[in-house]
């Protein structure tokens, strides 16, 4: 994406499968080190980043002194990180009180911990929106600021920072350097069509992610089948094919089994990208659901992303889905070194 002379050095927290570390590395970032508890999540990550150590633990049992051994003396100029906070998500928030009691939505606080003991020169974070009403989120947002870190917090929609997906997140960036603000979107819109019509059909790919295709009863094709190409929903179908929970008032059902369209955005793109009935993940043209290279090229991975194929589709689905797009996260990153060379360009 751009010619960087000067390494700047990160570290990326609660990594996954690697999206926000691909955004760094684009941007002229070196990552020392990475964390990351779930295993096919690591594997997937070190195809990708094999210079990268990957601490595969939890990260309430990583010890600093282990981190700082890693940065090898050299300055920590940018630590990064995507705390799972599922229990604040949309659909989570449907039941509120399961939601709040959620273990993970604790994972900030480990991130604000890690700030304050490897003392970074700037700081990113990404979460769902919702976090941002979350009392423990608006108390470490005070806690960084006391810091000297001067955090910036907005939910943009990364549609809007040339990803082809509709998709709502909360960011956060913060600096000791001075005046650091979230990075203006860039203007550029890309499409469905714009980035994946080019591919083979999963018959003629050579691609082991476009092969994998989901198998479905002959009544679910069927419905697949009449449902109108280039964005027809569930809706467009004949009562008969409509399922009981179909009918329920709640926003979670609404996409299912809908087709994207090819000249807008995806919607977003979750854990369950992979299953129809999931939201509308059917292709655009073809009586399928899309595989998982065209919902990482949905996501603004690179077409030559490695990810695990000696896993299982649903968990495939998840590395996918749970990623930060790589697109926005350069965006993001690009602007955050730039405003360190102002200082050390």
């Amino acid at each position: 994406m751009s010619n960087i002379k000067k390494k700047y050095f990160s570290a990326d927290l609660f990594s996954g499968v690697g999206g926000l570390t691909a955004g760094m590395h684009d941007a002229g970032f070196q990552t020392k080190f990475a964390v990351e508890l779930e295993v096919d999540a690591v594997k997937g990550y070190k195809l990708n980043f094999p210079e990268t150590k990957v601490l595969q633990k939890d990260i309430r049992s990583v010890k600093i002194d282990e981190m700082k051994s890693l940065l090898d003396s050299k300055p920590l100029h940018l630590l990064a990180g995507c705390p799972p906070c599922q229990g604040f998500s949309s659909i989570r928030k449907l039941n509120r009180k399961a939601s709040v009691r959620d273990k993970r939505n604790s994972l900030v606080e480990e991130y604000f911990k890690m700030v304050k003991e490897l003392k970074p020169l700037t700081i990113m974070m990404e979460n769902v929106p919702g976090l941002k009403d979350y009392y423990l989120f608006k108390d470490i947002v005070k806690r960084l600021d006391a810091l000297g870190y001067d955090p910036k917090v907005d939910v943009i929609n990364v549609k809007d920072y040339g990803v082809p997906q509709n998709r709502k997140r909360l960011i956060m960036v913060g600096s000791l350097l001075g005046n650091l603000e979230i990075a203006p979107a860039s203007g550029k819109k890309r499409t469905v069509r714009s980035e994946i019509e080019h591919l083979p059909t999963p018959d003629e790919a050579d691609d082991p992610l476009q092969k994998i295709v989901a198998n479905h009863t002959e009544k679910v094709m069927e419905r697949i089948r009449l449902t109108p190409k280039d964005g027809g929903s569930r809706k467009d179908l004949p009562d008969e094919y409509l399922l009981d929970c179909h009918n329920k008032k709640n926003i979670g059902f609404n996409d299912v089994y809908g087709r994207l369209r090819w000249d807008d955005y995806s919607t977003t793109i979750t854990g369950g990208c992979l299953n129809p009935s999931k939201g509308r993940f059917l292709h655009p043209e073809q009586n399928r659901v899309i595989t998982p290279r065209e919902a990482a090229l949905l996501q603004s991975f690179p077409e030559d992303y490695k990810f695990p194929t000696d896993i299982s589709k649903s968990s495939l689905a998840l590395l996918i889905g749970n990623a930060l797009p790589p697109r926005f996260s350069y965006i993001q990153s690009k602007n955050i070194k730039e405003h360190l060379d102002q200082h050390f360009g």
